[in-house]
């Protein structure tokens, strides 16, 4: 455990560099045995050589996991059974995470990031809230980076839910950025969540500790929703991580006339899933996931007399409305509400409350310009 936390410390080595020297010598107490010339070779700059060598962070490794204890957290290392094997999958994992909070918990249920701009819209606040709180309320762990916007909106949606959330820091654990948000971080502690970082203990909210964050988040989770994008943001870049780690990219469309929607749509067209509904995140999860979460599928019945509506049992719970215009709506296409009114010869009081009905019980989609279509 101590050359793990050391060779964390020790300036220089960042994720790539501690790849290289355990790739060459297998493990953190080998690269505090090498030679000066074994260092040399990897071409690691001299003033990190130098720190190896000296071993020079050893005392203060040991001090840190006593500090991390008392504070009620936990340090990972990466040859620990216990490293999150999602993580630890990706190019260059971080050799040590440091914990506090039920993480354990959280990385039992499949986990799905949710990120976006700072400088979010009520909107992608809305979007971000909404999705995070019904993915959440079904089991699925809200992985974000506790920033302002759509990060903040995440997290308390999942808060919201009664779920689990994670906030991964581009600080260490001992300073919440941005402050603001310190209480935040408190309830995901207090609500059952967790929250995770690569820095030790006194690391400051530097500009390029945030790309290293970010790669946690994807690598933590099974896909990444972006809520809201600009061109230049930096959850482009988490995209773009979650891409090479070969996790699902998911983005919600936004205004073409707003900047925070560019990175997003820009992401739609270029292959990544749209995102509407809690559904759209789930279908994009491993099949026996998805299977747990999602209700089960009905048997299709095609109708006789030529018609090529979909037609399948109704649900037992369904009143006397809801029962009459259940086979008009098909699962395959849709129908308008003016072929509804007609076909089910309803008033519009009574099948516009049966359609709001199904729609509260998850049981139809509604599309736009007021057409309809039963879920499968």
């Amino acid at each position: 455990m101590r050359d793990w936390i050391s060779l964390n410390m020790t300036p220089g080595v960042g994720p790539r560099a501690a790849t290289k020297l355990l790739e060459r010598f297998g493990s953190a107490s080998a690269v505090f045995d090498a030679r000066r010339t074994e260092l040399e070779s990897l071409r690691i700059r001299p003033e990190t050589i130098e720190s190896i060598m000296k071993k020079e962070f050893h005392d203060k490794a040991l001090e840190e996991f006593e500090r991390v204890k008392k504070a009620g957290g936990d340090i990972l290392i990466l040859d620990d059974g216990s490293y999150p094997d999602l993580l630890r999958q990706i190019d260059d994992p971080p050799i040590t995470l440091y914990v506090r909070g039920d993480w354990q918990a959280c990385l039992e249920q499949p986990c799905v990031g949710v990120i976006g701009s700072r400088n979010c819209s009520t909107y992608g606040k809305n979007s971000a809230e909404m999705l995070s709180r019904e993915l959440a309320a079904r089991g699925i762990t809200i992985v974000s980076g506790l920033a302002r916007g759509i990060d903040t909106s995440a997290h308390r949606g999942a808060i919201e839910a009664k779920g689990r959330t994670i906030g991964v820091l581009g600080t260490g654990l001992d300073s919440i950025y941005p402050k603001e948000n310190t209480r935040l971080a408190e309830e995901i502690l207090e609500k059952g969540g967790a929250l995770f970082t690569q820095f030790p203990l006194g690391t400051p909210p530097l500009k390029d500790n945030f790309p290293y964050r970010n790669r946690i988040i994807s690598g933590l989770s099974l896909g990444v929703l972006i809520v809201e994008a600009s061109e230049r943001s930096g959850s482009l870049i988490t995209a773009r991580l979650a891409m090479e780690q070969n996790r699902e990219v998911m983005a919600v469309p936004g205004n073409i006339t707003s900047g925070n929607s560019f990175g997003t749509n820009y992401l739609i067209k270029a292959g990544a899933k749209l995102v509407q509904q809690w559904q759209d995140v789930v279908t994009e999860l491993p099949s026996e996931i998805a299977a747990a979460i999602l209700p089960p599928k009905i048997e299709n019945v095609r109708t006789g007399s030529g018609s090529d509506r979909i037609s399948s049992a109704a649900p037992s719970d369904l009143n006397d409305h809801e029962r009459t215009i259940w086979p008009l709506l098909p699962v395959d296409d849709s129908i308008h509400i003016d072929a509804l009114l007609e076909e089910s010869r309803l008033s519009f009081g009574d099948l516009n409350a049966a359609l709001v009905g199904l729609d509260l019980r998850d049981l139809i989609r509604v599309l736009p310009g007021k057409n309809y279509a039963r879920r499968m």
